[in-house]
């Protein structure tokens, strides 16, 4: 046996050129991403995204817009798939079941993610719907991926489990976000629902998703952290904002401690399980 096949880990085989087209495939998208955030928030020539398409996507906005300090949560999802994107390099990483189960789908996002932002900044909020609508769904994938090829080290748990949790988390929140901000460029009324109504009801929705997901990945936390996250901002841009809604903001932090709960006690009984087994 060489001494290359006893370095890969067990059930693998020697890098493919796909192996090699997908890890230098996310170091090119994760520059690309990079970029596109350094332009998007104003720090290399473009607009930070409360200032885009006319103020639509402001934290005074709609009812379901979060406070400014809810986008710094980009810092550590960026972190991560910086990290990610360095450690995915890696010989020992070429031929894992979970780098190829999940890394297409992880460059997928980078590039939609880039893709988001520049549509933003161009004012293309019709455009801006779509391509995190299928963000969203790509992550979702690339969650469900993972959950089937469960990870083996600290390093799947944060670069790779940890970085597409939160990334998801917040996406689902920023989804709402955006098609709100959308939906009142574009005049609509609500057919009559009260505007209040709508939000609470997308905040539920979010809230039941966000359960849901918790409970089938067995209490993982940093999905249920990230969508709690947003919730929680939302709640006090509709306190402290131009925009106030006291029911919106109390149901928005009601699913935000719901999701937290619920995903805590997911893990709790995880761990009761492993234990008895």
């Amino acid at each position: 046996m060489s001494s290359l096949t006893r370095r890969l880990p067990l059930g693998t085989t020697h890098p493919t050129v796909a192996d090699r087209i997908r890890q230098s495939g996310v170091i090119a998208a994760a520059v690309v991403a990079l970029c596109s955030a350094a332009y998007g928030s104003g720090l290399a020539g473009g607009r930070s995204i409360p200032q885009v398409a006319g103020g639509a996507l402001g934290p005074d906005a709609t009812l379901l817009a979060p406070a400014v300090p809810a986008f710094a949560i980009w810092s550590v999802v960026y972190l991560g798939l910086a990290g990610y994107a360095i450690w995915q390099a890696l010989p020992s990483q070429a031929t894992r079941h979970r780098q190829r189960a999940a890394g297409y789908w992880v460059l997928a996002s980078l590039l939609l993610n880039a893709a988001w932002i520049l549509a933003v900044q161009a004012g293309l909020l019709a455009l801006s719907v779509p391509v995190i609508a299928f963000l969203l769904a790509v992550l979702l994938v690339a969650f469900v991926r993972l959950r089937h090829e469960p990870g083996e080290s600290t390093a799947d748990s944060v670069l790779l489990d940890g970085t597409v949790g939160l990334y998801l988390g917040w996406v689902m929140v920023a989804t709402a976000a955006d098609a709100a901000a959308w939906l009142q460029a574009a005049g609509f009324t609500g057919f009559g629902v009260a505007p209040e109504l709508w939000a609470m009801a997308v905040i539920v929705l979010l809230a039941a998703v966000a359960c849901a997901l918790a409970v089938w990945d067995r209490g993982r936390l940093a999905p249920a952290l990230a969508t709690a996250w947003g919730l929680v901002w939302i709640a006090v841009s509709r306190v402290e904002g131009a925009l106030p809604s006291a029911v919106v903001a109390v149901t928005a932090l009601a699913a935000a401690v719901l999701i937290v709960m619920v995903a805590g006690a997911a893990r709790v009984a995880r761990g009761g399980r492993i234990r008895r087994g």
